[in-house]
């Protein structure tokens, strides 16, 4: 699989793909706090309080998501939905 991809163009099934593309090269790691994506962010990110109302309805059903930029649609890399969450309300990813 080529990555990174543009999120934008792909549908549900080859953004799973790259989802678990991602967990593999990042050898099951959070790219954003390198913690086992198997258990929960690293402390200090889990610590981020994060306002629930700003996401989708359904945000923080799936554990691990596939972080994308959103200003180019290219995509980053696999992270914990927590994760993904302190990445766009901190940090406008």
């Amino acid at each position: 699989m080529n990555l990174p991809a543009n999120y934008n163009l792909m549908d549900w099934q080859e953004r799973r793909a790259a989802r678990f593309e991602y967990i593999r090269r990042q050898g099951g790691k959070c790219s954003h706090c390198g913690a086992n994506l198997k258990d929960g962010p690293r402390d200090d990110v889990a610590a981020k309080p994060v306002k629930r109302r700003l996401f989708p309805a359904r945000f923080f059903e799936w554990p691990v998501h596939l972080h994308h930029c959103h200003k180019t649609g290219m995509t980053i890399g696999a992270v914990h939905a927590h994760c993904n969450a302190v990445l766009w309300q901190y940090h406008g990813e």
